[in-house]
């Protein structure tokens, strides 16, 4: 089985879209595209055709894109878009209901489906798990966690405890750059950090000079995420309640 090619797609101010091809069956996948003109001319220009669409969520910067994406596919055949069961009203464009504990294919590769909810009521993740990626949308940010938007402290913990058992070389396709302003504030919350202190100076420089920081990786999570460090509800919720108003 080859490995998944992925490839970052930066959009809107600091969205990242997410296409992912199979080269043994020439499938290619888009995770959450929130607009569309950029990820066709990513995928025309590695000569791939986009066959799916998998959302994590319903919020507009995720989906915006399914419907032009999918009309556009019509010239190679269409795509389907798979995304999750709980909020089926809420994305029009959805073909495909999953919830957690369902598989979805790409090619030979498969990815179980994972309910995170907090972020959005139905929120879900995809876990290859043969590759060591996870797709997080908004639930898990390089050294962050999504707003509790439409859920509790309690379903956040669960997900970073579920994420955290993961193992550390997992690399963690997030929706959003959001790094340096999580890092700036984790060094607040966890200041006696070396390792959250390196990562910051590392991650100044990164986006210096104009580089993403995302995917990240279960371990360096470990080591330096206050919301997957967190060892109670309790903790994240006060955390959470901090990065808001920071």
């Amino acid at each position: 089985m080859t490995a998944l090619d992925i490839v970052r797609i930066p959009v809107l101010s600091d969205n990242y879209v997410w296409l992912v091809h199979e080269s043994d069956s020439g499938a290619t996948m888009v995770v959450d595209p929130a607009v569309a003109d950029p990820v066709l001319a990513a995928a025309a220009e590695r000569g791939w055709t986009i066959t799916d669409i998998w959302n994590t969520h319903w919020h507009p910067d995720h989906t915006g894109g399914n419907a032009a994406i999918k009309e556009a596919a019509k010239a190679w055949g269409g795509c389907t878009i798979t995304g999750p069961a709980a909020e089926y009203e809420r994305i029009p464009t959805l073909d495909v209901r999953v919830k957690g504990g369902d598989q979805v294919r790409l090619g030979s590769h498969i990815a179980e489906v994972w309910d995170v909810p907090a972020h959005t009521a139905g929120h879900i993740a995809y876990h290859f798990a043969a590759d060591r990626a996870i797709f997080v949308g908004d639930t898990m940010f390089a050294m962050g966690c999504g707003r509790l938007f439409e859920g509790t402290a309690e379903q956040m913990f669960d997900n970073m405890q579920r994420l955290g058992m993961l193992d550390d070389a997992t690399r963690v396709y997030c929706a959003h750059e959001y790094t340096l302003s999580n890092a700036r504030f984790a060094v607040t919350v966890d200041p006696g950090n070396d390792a959250l202190a390196a990562r910051l100076a590392a991650v100044e420089a990164a986006r210096g000079a104009g580089e993403a920081t995302v995917p990240t990786s279960i371990g360096e999570e470990r080591a330096t995420n206050p919301f997957l460090r967190a060892t109670s509800a309790a903790e994240l919720g006060r955390i959470r309640a901090l990065k808001d108003a920071a």
